[in-house]
């Protein structure tokens, strides 16, 4: 049986899940409301040798300095107090946590960069999606091309850039999932748009379909909530995880890096776990 999107036919091949279809709504970007308050560096840092340091980045924190009059943190601007000659080989949206690299010189920055390039170097980030879904190595190849106002992407078949992503279903739960994204290029937003082409929009991102997720609604009974108050969602950004990062270091090792749940996201997964 064929699948559809927005009423548009959705055609499964051998190896991989192309579809036919444009988003054609694009909703404004929620602002950020819970901006972090000073880091320090030092306690972010999962690894480091003289070549790298990988870091946790919090969400609501951005990698790069931001074009306003407000000169705000940004991991770049502390990577450099660190290290004078950091360079962040890669980047993570504002509102995504989890592993980054950094380069602490030209020549690590150079090798990291190249295997980038080569596709050498496997991102595995963890997302809560709406819906349940049943992902086992599915893999979406689609090209996306940004918008004009530069705040999203949708799917564009003449004008858009090659994007692959891979998906692995890691838990069901009763109305949610929890979805491991193994992005083989690195597209602005990819693993979102991709995921709301499967249906599978992630929590908390409505410029790609992704629904709020409260405790009222895994509880469903014995949910009280106090007179004159608002019930807030468990997550107010999205819920993605950059989780883990595998390259090659300087001297030939492979090695993989992980980071741990920040804690909106472990309380959106044990509150999942709780009530499924």
């Amino acid at each position: 049986m064929n699948q559809t999107f927005n009423n548009v036919p959705l055609q499964k091949n051998k190896d991989t899940m192309e579809f036919d279809l444009d988003i054609f709504e694009e909703k404004e970007s929620p602002k950020f409301r819970n901006a972090p308050k000073k880091i320090n560096f030092k306690d972010i840092i999962l690894f480091e040798n003289e070549d790298y340091v990988l870091i946790n980045k919090p969400p609501y924190l951005s990698s790069l300095d931001e074009r306003t009059q407000d000169k705000q943190q940004s991991i770049l601007r502390l990577a450099k107090e660190y290290s004078s000659d950091a360079q962040l080989c890669h980047r993570l949206d504002k509102e995504t946590s989890g592993v980054l690299a950094i380069a602490k010189n030209p020549a690590a920055y150079r090798s990291l960069a190249m295997q980038f390039e080569a596709r050498e170097v496997t991102k595995r980030y963890h997302a809560v999606t709406n819906g349940i879904h049943s992902f086992e190595g599915v893999s979406v190849y689609l090209p996306i091309a940004q918008l004009r106002d530069g705040t999203g992407v949708r799917i564009d078949r003449e004008k858009g850039k090659l994007a692959e992503t891979i998906f692995n279903t890691l838990k069901v739960y009763r109305r949610h999932t929890l979805v491991e994204c193994m992005p083989i290029t690195g597209r602005m937003h990819q693993i979102r748009v991709h995921l709301q082409c499967l249906k599978a929009s992630i929590v908390s991102d409505p410029m790609y379909g992704g629904e709020e997720i409260y405790l009222s609604q895994l509880k469903s009974k014995n949910f009280n909530l106090k007179k004159g108050t608002e019930e807030a969602p468990l997550i107010s950004r999205v819920a993605l995880h950059a989780y883990s990062l595998t390259f090659r270091l300087m001297n030939g090792e492979i090695i993989t890096i992980e980071a741990p749940y920040p804690k909106d996201f472990n309380v959106v997964v044990k509150q999942l776990e709780k009530f499924s």
